[in-house]
């Protein structure tokens, strides 16, 4: 392919407002940022409890870092799998009451992997309309047939499920979904694949360390036991504040993926001193529950007070938030008009959402102070 059809590609991109450029972060990851040289209140970030930048998280990975160094060294399988990883497994695996945990360097991998190991040619992957690029990638990679139901359509679901009368089936789903904030049908989802003898799969990117009394995800927040749920997947970059993701479930199923998910095999282990941060931020999750609280009273002021200020929001009770603008041109501009007064607000485009939806997806967090929940609405009010 020629540089100039790339560059007449990138050309279309610009003049349909569709070309994404990044900014650059000057300070470390909190609700107060400075970002391009500007100050910034930020309401776009995923770190839901502010455990990004905690001093005590902080501290786990510098001791670390000093104690074990900077890299890994190699694969998990080599001779990168610390001390630190394994416990943080065993952690991860007593926090979610599973027999098995198993650490990813990112969710993108362990969604790859999870779909390439458990599936194949002859087999089915049934996924949710608006489930994550990962998900969606993970069930095309994997040479089994993908089949997409409505979203959140438990129906749909079953009537997909029972069309496949051969080969293997894995449902897999967002469990709080990335651009809509809302949450996955869990009980209807579970009722379908054991009917159908399918696998189930939850990505909990978004409600592990979040939803439920404890924070133990979307399981606790719908009452849902580990049996019920065969494959459960959460990330660590978000609610956690470090990075990378793992698999929760049952022996058999951790070992297939160590024996034959590749993104897990092929790729160099995250350093030890993220698994120690992670560990840290574990415990801060279990001992703070106020910091959940705070989250969630967040989100009711913010719903309150956008209603107030006229604003139209989708259905969420989570700590996403979007507001739906659906053109293109007008979200980009609104996103604009917030960075010049003060807030990071990211406007989503296709083809992250549909044609036609295009939003300022606004994230909540724990360390938001009242005062600038107020100051948003008003700023969404005047824009």
């Amino acid at each position: 392919m020629h540089i100039s059809k790339l560059q007449t590609r990138l050309d279309e991109r610009k003049a349909k407002q569709l070309y994404r450029t990044r900014r650059i972060a000057e300070s470390a990851q909190h609700v107060e940022m400075l970002i391009d040289g500007r100050k910034l209140i930020s309401f776009c970030s995923n770190d839901y409890l502010g455990l990004a930048n905690h001093p005590q998280v902080k501290q786990a990975f510098i001791k670390a870092a000093n104690e074990y160094g900077v890299g890994s060294g190699a694969a998990h399988l080599i001779n990168g799998h610390s001390k630190l990883h394994h416990q943080l497994e065993e952690a991860l695996a007593e926090f979610t009451s599973y027999p098995r945990a198993l650490l990813f360097s990112t969710g993108y991998m362990a969604n790859l992997g999870v779909a390439q190991a458990l599936v194949g040619r002859g087999d089915t992957v049934l996924e949710d309309r608006l489930n994550h690029a990962s998900l969606i990638d993970g069930g095309l990679l994997s040479g089994a047939r993908l089949m997409r139901y409505a979203h959140n359509d438990a129906a749909d679901l079953e009537r997909k499920l029972a069309s496949r009368n051969s080969g293997d089936k894995l449902v897999m789903s967002d469990a709080v979904f990335s651009m809509d904030g809302d949450i996955a049908p869990v009980k209807q989802l579970v009722a379908s694949c054991k009917q159908h003898d399918a696998w189930l799969m939850l990505d909990d990117a978004h409600g592990f360390g979040v939803l439920g009394a404890d924070g133990k995800g979307i399981m606790q927040h719908t009452q849902t036991a580990s049996e019920d749920l065969p494959v459960y997947m959460a990330t660590l970059g978000k609610a956690v504040g470090t990075a990378g993701a793992f698999v929760a479930g049952s022996e058999a199923l951790i070992e297939t993926l160590i024996q034959q998910a590749r993104t897990y095999i092929y790729t160099t282990a995250q350093p030890p001193a993220i698994a120690a941060a992670t560990l840290a931020s574990l415990q801060i999750i279990q001992q703070q529950p106020e910091l959940r609280e705070q989250l969630n009273a967040n989100i009711k002021q913010f719903r309150q007070c956008a209603q107030q200020a006229g604003v139209t929001l989708a259905s969420s009770d989570t700590a996403i938030q979007p507001v739906i603008i659906g053109d293109v041109e007008q979200t980009v501009a609104l996103s604009n008009k917030l960075f010049e007064s003060g807030f990071l607000v990211t406007a989503i485009r296709p083809p992250t959402v549909p044609e036609g939806t295009a939003r300022l997806r606004i994230t909540l967090s724990a360390s938001h102070t009242p005062q600038y929940i107020d100051q948003l609405c008003d700023a969404l009010c005047a824009a």
